[in-house]
């Protein structure tokens, strides 16, 4: 419409100017050609001639450049129809229309946005050639639009399996500096998890729970998770131990499930003091199981101490399975027989488990109670088939 518009005025200048000429010019324009030979003109027609003469060549010019153009429109129109495609779930077409829209364009713009939507397409289909070769060549031919074309990269790497590569397509992409978004950081802590680096995972998605506080129990379990990962990694010496855990934030020390796996890691360092003092911390906050029954698996010259506190526990929580079973694992320790029998046999009486069968077996096969002994035995082996089989 536009170019129409300018042929019209150059046109209607035209006529003006030869009108004008016309009226008011009486004189001529005479051109000599080698060799010697002269063409005359009136003014008038002389005018007339060069203004038509510019008016074909600015068309001829405008043509060319549409010409040239009209690579970049077939561009964006195949962008278009692969998008659209991408969306249906149509792959393989958007694959098709992407990869011709990438080798028609010449705009960055489009040519990477093509080149996202041929790959990932590609990805989607397992056509890993076409997705290398199309990632490769995008980086040689195209020098703009980096973060479209790293975060790409980037997410298509990780959902390869190859999370190193992944992580270092990121990297490359925070070399520029700024504050990266949401998603880019969610993709690295999916890497980062995947690389089993807790550490880092701890600190995005601290930033995370930041910025988003309406998602933070969703942080907080990736939080938790992490440092669950980090006990078994960290729990090398007590030293290293103790740093880690005094790191934790009263918070996060109260939650049982870090709790329990801090116990875990000192029992296993043979720190039985500092594992009864987390289990006496936390165990009356939410009546874990998995603490409660921690706390009979650490025994030294203290046990007489831990049967005064479970037993004053016992006050709060006195149809409590997994307490009335640590109790008779502590007594039976001490050769508290008969309290270790009362205790154990309460715990069965309110919720049968195997363990507590399997503590009975053991405490009445020491009393010489060989029949009952293996009563017991026999009730454990079958709860524990019967959960077996459940699972």
């Amino acid at each position: 419409m536009r170019l129409i518009l300018w042929v019209l005025v150059l046109f209607a200048a035209a006529v003006a100017v030869a009108l004008a000429v016309e009226e008011y010019s009486t004189g001529h324009l005479i051109v000599e050609i080698p060799s010697f030979e002269k063409i005359e003109l009136s003014l008038d027609y002389a005018v007339a001639g060069l203004v038509a003469a510019f008016v074909v060549f600015y068309i001829l010019v405008r043509m060319l450049i549409g010409l040239f153009d009209r690579r970049n429109i077939r561009a964006e129109s195949l962008m278009l129809t692969s998008l659209k495609a991408f969306f249906e779930g149509d792959y393989d077409k958007a694959k098709k229309s992407a990869t011709k829209g990438f080798k028609l364009a010449k705009t960055p713009l489009i040519k990477t946005i093509n080149s996202v939507v041929a790959t990932r397409s590609a990805h989607y289909v397992a056509d890993t050639f076409t997705r290398d070769a199309l990632l490769a060549k995008t980086e040689q031919e195209v020098q703009d639009e980096r973060a479209l074309r790293l975060v790409t990269k980037a997410e298509l790497l990780l959902s390869a399996g190859r999370p190193q590569e992944a992580l270092e397509a990121l990297q490359d992409l925070y070399s520029t500096g700024g504050l990266q978004p949401t998603a880019v950081l969610r993709l690295e802590l999916e890497a980062q998890k995947q690389v089993k680096n807790w550490d880092a995972v701890l600190e995005i998605a601290d930033v995370l729970r930041r910025r988003h506080p309406l998602s933070r129990d969703n942080f907080e379990k990736i939080r938790h998770e992490a440092h669950l990962q980090n006990f078994k990694i960290k729990a090398t010496n007590l030293k290293s131990l103790s740093k880690y855990w005094h790191s934790l934030s009263e918070h996060e020390q109260g939650n049982s499930r870090l709790a329990a796996a801090a116990t875990r890691a000192y029992i296993s360092l043979g720190d039985c003091a500092t594992a009864h003092k987390i289990v006496e911390r936390n165990v009356q906050t939410d009546w874990d199981s998995e603490l409660i029954l921690l706390y009979a698996e650490c025994l030294n010259y203290h046990v007489s101490r831990q049967i005064e506190c479970a037993e004053v526990w016992l006050k709060a929580q006195p149809n409590n399975a997994d307490l009335l079973l640590m109790l008779g694992k502590l007594c039976a320790h001490c050769e508290l027989w008969g309290k270790a029998q009362s205790y154990l046999e309460a715990s069965v009486s309110v919720e049968p488990s195997a363990t507590a069968h399997f503590s009975l077996a053991q405490l009445n096969e020491k009393l010489g109670k060989h029949e009952l002994a293996m009563d017991h035995y026999n009730k454990a082996l079958e709860l524990t088939l019967r959960t077996s089989l459940a699972v």
